[in-house]
């Protein structure tokens, strides 16, 4: 009993000089939870003594834990450019801070300047997109995902939509093409088998409930050996004559070629606007290099329509969005690619890659074994599925520890690596270079 009499009373707790600088009515909060919590060790006989310099601290622990940011900077070192788990493609510090300014003022998001009345939040982005890619119009929603929702619900509703098999992807979080076609109302009609697909098939599919033939890009997986499918030029030309709107989900669209080959497999949306497609939809995020958005381009009718889909209100970005895109694009029109990260990092070469691990090797020799590699690595995102590209990492080795445990080490100061054939694997390739003083500070300190 005399244990319990020395508990202290929150009110008289709280106002201890080590909780002045804290929110009163937060701090107020977590005490009693604590103190809750120490009544109960002691009734329960778990402790037979406590020390209110440690209550104290349990305290201060357990309210810094609540105010702590969730949402965290981490050094991307696992070699993916495009991480879907590290927030995708980094946004461009040239377009963040332009964006900064509109987003903390009053802007003309729906207002029209010239003329003086309510403006469309659209317009800001299809002049920049019509320059780029030459499309008549173009609508931006929060992610691919909804792109492709809207674009069948929109024209598929209750009609036929007609889709290869070896196309009827499911991507991460569970997002599978089949089933977002049924929640849009359309009507699937699978074509062809999973490994073959011919232009026959799409014409023999078409009916007088056909409203789209639909194109989608495997994101995350590819068919190899006995294979083929329908380019995007022909089912254009099915589309055409048979009046009905051809639409590719590119998935990661692109503005430019890319290196180590990989146009190959992913022409750029610049080289599947050449054939006049009737709608392309594709994210921000991933190979643009830009902030999350669903993009879609094409015939201006089609994208008027699209507009009046009351569901656009549901699935519309915000200004800071539009803001960001629109810069991001212009970096495209100026040429000013090396400011877009993701692009950057894409291109940099095996050599720059050697050099700045070489310089993270020669800080750590006296603390840890490292050990320059050639390796290589996936892009990311769901672009370019199963296309490794070269990459520079650097292994670590510390005492005796598992390759799990030298992994937790560095996680725990936000350092995210891989582990590859029982060695933890520093990867160059997503880096920054801005980073890289950072991280050897961090790695000497975690490894001292």
């Amino acid at each position: 009993m005399d244990l319990l009499k020395s508990i202290p009373k929150v009110d008289k707790f709280i106002k201890h000089k080590t909780f002045e600088s804290c929110s009163s009515k937060l701090i107020t909060k977590v005490a009693k939870e604590e103190i809750t919590k120490l009544r109960e060790d002691i009734l329960n006989k778990k402790i037979d003594s406590f020390c209110q310099e440690e209550l104290i601290n349990k305290t201060l622990k357990a309210y810094n834990q609540i105010i702590k940011p969730s949402l965290q900077k981490v050094i991307n070192a696992t070699g993916i450019i495009v991480h879907t788990n590290l927030g995708r493609s980094l946004i461009s510090k040239k377009s963040f801070e332009k964006a900064k300014e509109i987003a903390s003022s009053y802007n003309n998001l729906e207002y029209n300047l010239e003329e003086g009345k309510r403006g469309e939040r659209y317009s800001h982005i299809v002049k920049t997109l019509q320059s780029l890619t030459g499309c008549e119009d173009a609508i931006v929603v929060n992610n691919n995902a909804s792109a492709v929702f809207l674009v069948l619900n929109t024209f598929a509703k209750n009609k036929q939509a007609v889709v290869s098999r070896g196309e009827l992807v499911e991507i991460g979080g569970s997002f599978r093409v089949p089933e977002v076609m049924t929640q849009s109302g359309a009507i699937l009609k699978e074509i062809g088998t999973t490994n073959k697909t011919h232009k026959k098939d799409y014409e023999n599919a078409i009916n007088e409930n056909t409203s789209i033939l639909m194109k989608v890009h495997k994101s995350n997986y590819s068919i190899e050996g006995f294979t083929s499918e329908v380019d995007l030029k022909d089912i254009i030309e099915v589309a055409q004559k048979n009046n009905v709107i051809d639409y590719f989900d590119m998935g990661s669209g692109h503005m430019i070629d890319l290196p180590f080959g990989l146009d190959e497999k992913e022409p750029s949306i610049l080289k599947y606007m050449q054939y006049n497609p009737s709608l392309l939809s594709f994210s921000g995020d991933k190979l643009l290099g830009s902030v999350q958005a669903g993009i879609i381009i094409g015939k201006k009718e089609l994208i008027e329509k699209i507009k009046k889909n009351q569901l656009l209100r549901m699935l519309r970005v915000d200004k800071l969005t539009l803001c960001l895109l629109e810069e991001h694009l212009n970096l495209y029109l100026k040429n000013e690619l090396d400011e877009i990260p993701t692009l950057k990092m894409l291109h940099t070469s095996i050599k720059t890659l050697e050099e700045r691990a070489l310089k993270v090797k020669e800080s750590l020799d006296k603390v840890c074994t490292c050990e320059v590699l050639q390796s290589s690595t996936l892009i990311g995102g769901g672009t370019t599925p199963n296309k490794k590209i070269p990459t520079i990492a650097l292994s670590l080795k510390y005492k005796d520890f598992k390759p799990n445990k030298i992994e937790k080490l560095l996680r725990q100061r936000n350092i995210i690596s891989r582990i590859e054939n029982e060695k933890v694997l520093l990867d160059f390739r997503s880096i920054q270079e801005e980073e890289i003083q950072e991280l050897i500070n961090i790695l000497t300190e975690v490894f001292k």
